[in-house]
């Protein structure tokens, strides 16, 4: 007689257990090592105590400002980026280029639409980015705007949403989950930003259908593993270069000739300001894959 061994879906990670949800409907928390490399969104077959990972679909990783690598999820489809006044600077830019280096459709949520200030914001927004994902203006608090992205959530989506730290993800995940009560930070009087909640990863599933990962707030969003060919692709801005090839398949937009972003950027099709905040991320890359061939030379 043939052993049944049980197969079952990562849905929450609380550092030193997860709650695996297995395909008969049940749950059950597996204790696991600190530094396991499980993560939400794997599929698992237990054993006792032991789970074993399926091969990943998807992965998304970020790069804290330590150097660290951390896995934000697995088997994801979409991303979706969530921002708010007074979020810092580059975190949209990296957090597009690693999902679509990833496989994964990002999207931007612009949260707290009620607040001052909000719509100076969202303009700007819609000005860099109309031409590279789609845009969701909300109000999780007053849960205004949320029909468009539960829409775009209901086709069966797996997605999470990241955002540093005091932009409103709680507040978002319970706006679309009202079930899962997710506890809120208050405003703290600096910046009027919120205070991070969110300390496991967990899976909700949306009434509407589609299912969403909810991870802690962080700072920054560091890439990982992007080469600089991935980067020229992806980098949101250049999407009217797929029309206009470069001269050298391998063009970093430098200084080559023949380069179809530089003419573009020329002509203004491309603004300034892109190009420059795509130079700043080039040098990063460039000085990470370095990095990584020095460590691999030493290695060998």
């Amino acid at each position: 007689m043939s052993s049944f061994t049980p197969s079952g879906l990562i849905v929450a990670h609380h550092g030193i257990s997860v709650e695996v949800l297995f395909d008969s409907g049940q749950r059950r928390m597996v204790r696991v090592k600190r530094n396991s490399g499980h993560v939400v969104g794997d599929n698992v077959i237990v054993t006792g105590e032991v789970l074993k990972r399926l091969p990943r679909r998807t992965e998304l990783q970020r790069r804290d400002a330590r150097g660290g690598i951390h896995l934000v999820g697995a088997n994801l489809d979409v991303l979706g980026i969530v921002v708010a006044p007074l979020s810092p600077g580059g975190f949209i830019d990296r957090a597009i280029v690693a999902a679509q280096s990833a496989q994964l459709q990002p999207f931007l949520v612009v949260n707290k639409c009620d607040l001052e200030g909000t719509s100076e914001l969202l303009e700007e927004l819609k000005r860099v980015y109309s031409g590279s994902v789609q845009i969701f203006p909300i109000s999780a608090a007053e849960r205004s705007g949320l029909a468009p992205l539960e829409e775009f959530l209901s086709g069966g989506h797996r997605g999470a949403f990241v955002g540093t730290t005091g932009v409103g993800k709680s507040s978002l995940l319970n706006a679309l989950c009202p079930e899962i009560d997710l506890k809120v930070g208050s405003l703290s009087e600096y910046k009027g930003m919120g205070r991070h909640t969110t300390t496991v990863s967990t899976l909700h599933a949306l009434a509407g259908g589609g299912e969403l990962v909810d991870t802690p707030g962080f700072r920054d969003f560091g890439l990982v593993d992007i080469t600089v060919e991935e980067l020229a692709e992806f980098f949101p801005g250049f999407e009217a270069h797929r029309d206009v090839a470069c001269k050298f398949r391998n063009c970093r937009h430098r200084t080559e000739p023949g380069c179809a972003v530089l003419e573009l950027v020329g002509q203004g099709r491309i603004p300034a300001e892109r190009y420059a905040t795509y130079m700043e991320i080039l040098k990063e890359v460039e000085t990470l894959q370095a990095a990584a061939r020095s460590r691999d030379w030493k290695n060998n």
